[in-house]
């Protein structure tokens, strides 16, 4: 139906502004992994932009209780912003626990999940954009398709990788703080396929 009021176009900005965010700090993650010399600027980069994805989120819920037409409904809104968010916040959490834990080196099974993770968050930043006009989504169901597809590559690498330590490891804190570095990385390529299900469910709503 035809709406003498227009929808407000500022929010697109900020998914995509957040999909950026998102680039940025699996890139940043990814650089850790290989260039652990370089961990405390890189990490420190990282905490900036978990500051940045909240700045971004934040604005947008502001922006969201002073709107009165919204491009869709609230509560996806509310959901896609929260999982965007998330992804940062995991990312963020594995990156403070290489020196909280004073881990000496990453893993070959590090590096190949923030290889996951970047490619993950510019598939994002893709499909994010292709959310201005959800009656034209050349190509999004592609993009969608490939998330799921990373996030199953992402449990594997998991799997592959706790059981690597249980199977060669003697120390039994090492384990667990390698356990929960994997798992947090992991938990940030499962925050990006609830990323593309929101968008699938947006699509939905209003193509």
């Amino acid at each position: 139906m035809f709406s003498i009021i227009p929808r407000d176009e500022g929010f697109y900005n900020l998914f995509e502004q957040a999909a950026q965010v998102i680039i940025e700090t699996a890139q940043k993650y990814s650089e850790l992994s290989r260039h652990y010399d370089r961990r405390e600027q890189l990490i420190a980069d990282i905490r900036q932009c978990e500051q940045k994805a909240d700045e971004v989120v934040h604005t947008a819920l502001a922006k969201l209780d002073t709107t009165f037409i919204t491009p869709f409904d609230r509560e996806d809104i509310q959901a896609l912003l929260k999982r965007m968010d998330d992804v940062v916040d995991e990312i963020d959490a594995a990156a403070k626990r290489m020196t909280l834990y004073r881990i000496p080196e990453p893993t070959v099974w590090l590096v190949k999940q923030t290889d996951v993770l970047v490619k993950a968050s510019h598939l994002i930043g893709e499909a994010i954009k292709r959310l201005r006009d959800v009656r034209k989504q050349t190509g999004l169901h592609d993009k969608l398709v490939e998330i799921h597809q990373l996030e199953n590559v992402g449990d594997e690498n998991n799997h592959a990788a706790v059981a690597e330590l249980f199977t060669t490891a003697t120390d039994a804190m090492y384990v667990m703080k390698w356990r929960e570095i994997y798992d947090r990385t992991e938990k940030a390529i499962d925050r990006c396929e609830d990323i593309a299900d929101t968008i699938e469910g947006i699509v939905l709503k209003n193509a």
